[in-house]
């Protein structure tokens, strides 16, 4: 069973950063991509990031973009979501994703898992 671990969130003023991390259990982590959602108060979940299996590939949403980077570690079964120069509107719950097929880089209905979330609050 897949499970994911997300760590990291936490308050920070605008301009500030955080890394956030997520430590996924139950399979070969090394053959899966990963991804970061976010979603803020009354507002749909967001696709923010994407690394593909071998570290090759990343998505970014354009509301993100020069800002966060997402990294993986295959040897410690983890991804990294480093964000810099923070703005109120990255408030949000932050959920750790990965597809539920190897290989899989694809679009966000690919991500068929979720972690429990981390919550990320920004002050302006």
């Amino acid at each position: 069973q897949v499970q994911l671990e997300e760590s990291g969130g936490g308050l920070v003023q605008a301009g500030g950063s955080l890394r956030l991390s997520c430590i996924a259990s139950g399979r070969t982590f090394s053959s899966f991509s990963m991804g970061w959602f976010r979603q803020a108060p009354g507002k749909e979940r967001e696709f923010v990031v994407a690394i593909s299996w071998s570290g090759y590939r990343t998505f970014y949403a354009d509301s993100v973009k020069g800002r966060f980077t997402i990294s993986r570690d295959n040897a410690k079964n983890t991804v990294y979501l480093q964000m810099n120069s923070l703005r109120p509107e990255d408030t949000a719950v932050y959920y750790c994703a990965t597809p539920g097929r190897p290989r899989t880089f694809g679009s966000s209905s690919d991500y068929d898992y979720l972690g429990q979330g981390t919550q990320v609050t920004v002050s302006s």
